[in-house]
């Protein structure tokens, strides 16, 4: 193996990206570092949610919320993949700490649809910001070049995997 002679040269798991790996042990080392990073991430976004007081479902809920201009109880439901009346408490919990509010839908005044408060948004905003120096802190490090590939792929995932509308594309389900 030749010597890095540069910070800005690549490491060789990054030359080998190029590559089709044949080598099943360079497969499963690739699989292990990147559970190691994912274990990582997921381990720092748990204890942002509880320093916050704030469970998982209820930041899904909050992100979907705001991710649309009219959402009803049953719309959130269906987003998240919760029961009406579960859902119904995730919002009430969420209103009482002033992240959301209920109002009348101006078509239909038996519904009520959700809104995020000026609060809630901050908050996603502080989540959101958080997530990401977690990750620049994981890719800063990196040479240069490294840091070009990691670019590329975000940009690509965004480009390919992401809608219009900013929501994830998913896969069809096997079996369907």
């Amino acid at each position: 193996m030749e010597p890095r002679t540069r910070s800005s040269d690549p490491t060789p798991p990054a030359v080998a990206a190029g590559v089709v790996v044949q080598n099943p042990l360079q497969l499963s080392d690739r699989i292990a570092m990147g559970k190691a990073l994912w274990r990582d991430l997921v381990i720092g976004f748990a204890a942002q949610l509880g320093e916050l007081r704030l469970g998982f479902t209820q930041l899904a809920a909050l992100y979907a919320a705001a991710g649309t201009a009219t959402l009803t109880i049953a719309d959130l439901a269906d987003l998240i993949g919760r029961s009406t009346s579960a859902t119904s408490r995730i919002v009430s919990a969420l209103e009482a700490r002033g992240l959301v509010e209920r109002h009348e839908e101006v078509a239909d005044r038996r519904q009520r649809v959700i809104e995020v408060t000026p609060e809630g948004s901050a908050l996603i905003g502080l989540i959101d910001g958080a997530r990401a120096e977690q990750f620049l802190a994981v890719v800063r490090p990196l040479p240069a070049q490294e840091r070009a590939l990691v670019a590329m792929g975000v940009a690509a995932l965004a480009s390919h995997a992401v809608t219009r509308r900013g929501r994830l594309i998913k896969a069809p389900r096997q079996g369907s």
